[in-house]
């Protein structure tokens, strides 16, 4: 006998739906119904028809390689397993801290171009010792050993430790304005974590908060340096605050949207805009928190429903993001799969080592996906899989793998 079971269907959705067909923006009672619905399959269809509409079946990936040069960080920020203290003396030097060398960071960089990459990605713990020209000297190293390789480098956070260690002490601006020269190409995007006092002062109270970065971010796009956002999700913050955080990062994109209109309206009634023309985010990567070896230990972490649910809702309440990354590191690949019919249209790229975190207790940083297995997830998902560079540009290559157009 064939049981006819009902699909669960929430009607306080029915507005939502409305206004998501009809392409209008979500608020955040919206976003709230949409985290609260045992309705889970309409929130995935919803976010999934946004997804289809801005990019079909495409899922996008990249050959990147992430570099972490160093775990020493003067910060002591509860979510995190990555940061070492930095040693007083060689006796008390950590079994698992390093420091790598401009030549040895430049190493990585050529073996992945070697390798076929186009992008590399470079981020780091708050160094109590090195100077900012370390960090110009370790820009300029990789565009002239690697000048093909975008340099996609520093989180916010990053940026305003860099104006405290500069001599003489410069300005946000100036510092990325220095970066920039010394190749910077584009920034990642991590730090965000919350945007919310409570969760700052419990969680990362040491590390800057929500307005530093986004005037790291506006600095950036004014200067014409592309970037990304994140959130962290699934640790002491709740719903409402997820949400709150999604509608500041799209108040700043509609501003620098706006800007970037107005450049372009410019030179179209044929003035010459001063400066670059300024750029915008790029992408919005959830991240899922994972608490082994943080002092948030003890927390459960994020279900592989609650990710689903919050990177649809992403794709949902961003509607001024081109792009959605669900970053297999954290999601894992098979969720990370899944997803790419949750709202996702982004899987990231191949990695190869990343230290920062690492799931369900595997202690190495060794974490690499081929092109074979990205595009094999993406096919049995249902898409086509298509590798962009770190500006969403479709990557070209010939029979034998070399880059011949973007």
């Amino acid at each position: 006998m064939v049981v006819d079971l009902p699909r669960y269907k929430d009607a306080t959705l029915d507005a939502v739906r409305e206004r998501v067909l009809a392409g209008q923006r979500l608020s955040l009672e919206d976003g709230l119904a949409l985290y609260r619905t045992r309705d889970i399959f309409t929130v995935g269809e919803l976010a999934n028809a946004v997804r289809e509409r801005l990019h079909g079946r495409r899922a996008y990936y990249n050959i990147n390689r992430h570099i972490n040069y160093s775990n020493y960080c003067v910060l002591r920020c509860k979510f995190c397993a990555f940061y070492r203290p930095y040693p007083k003396s060689e006796a008390e030097r950590p079994a698992d801290g390093y420091d790598f060398s401009i030549d040895e960071i430049v190493g990585f960089a050529r073996e992945a171009a070697d390798h076929g990459a186009t992008e590399t990605h470079i981020v780091g713990g708050l160094h109590p010792k090195k100077s900012f020209e370390w960090y110009l000297d370790m820009c300029r190293a990789i565009k002239a050993a690697c000048p093909e390789l975008h340099l996609k480098a520093f989180t916010a956070i990053e940026i305003v430790h860099f104006t405290r260690i500069s001599k003489p002490r410069l300005g946000i601006r100036e510092v990325l304005t220095a970066l920039r020269d010394a190749g910077l190409d584009s920034m990642p995007g991590g730090g965000a974590e919350i945007f919310d006092d409570r969760v700052h002062d419990e969680a990362f109270r040491a590390k800057v908060g929500e307005q530093h970065w986004f005037d790291v971010h506006h600095a950036a796009h004014e200067l014409g340096i592309p970037s990304n956002a994140t959130m962290l999700y699934g640790h002491i913050e709740g719903i409402e605050e997820r949400l709150t955080h999604l509608i500041k990062l799209r108040e700043h994109q509609d501003q620098a949207i706006a800007r970037r209109d107005a450049y372009d309206a410019a030179v179209a009634a044929g003035k010459t805009p001063d400066g670059p023309r300024p750029a915008a985010f790029n992408c919005c990567i959830p991240l899922s928190f994972i608490p082994d070896g943080s002092e948030f230990g003890h927390l459960p972490g994020p279900t592989g429903l609650d990710d689903l649910r919050t990177l649809a809702i992403s794709r949902l309440m961003l509607d001024n993001f081109a792009h959605i990354k669900a970053f297999w590191i954290m999601q894992s690949p098979k969720l990370s799969q899944v997803a790419l019919n949750w709202g996702v249209d982004d899987f990231d790229g191949t990695v190869v080592w990343y230290d920062i975190t690492k799931r369900e207790g595997r202690g190495y940083n060794h974490q690499e996906l081929t092109v074979e297995q990205i595009q094999r997830l993406m096919r049995e998902a249902g898409c086509e899989p298509v590798e962009r560079d770190s500006l969403y540009n479709v990557v070209r290559r010939d029979a034998d793998g070399a880059v011949v157009g973007r």
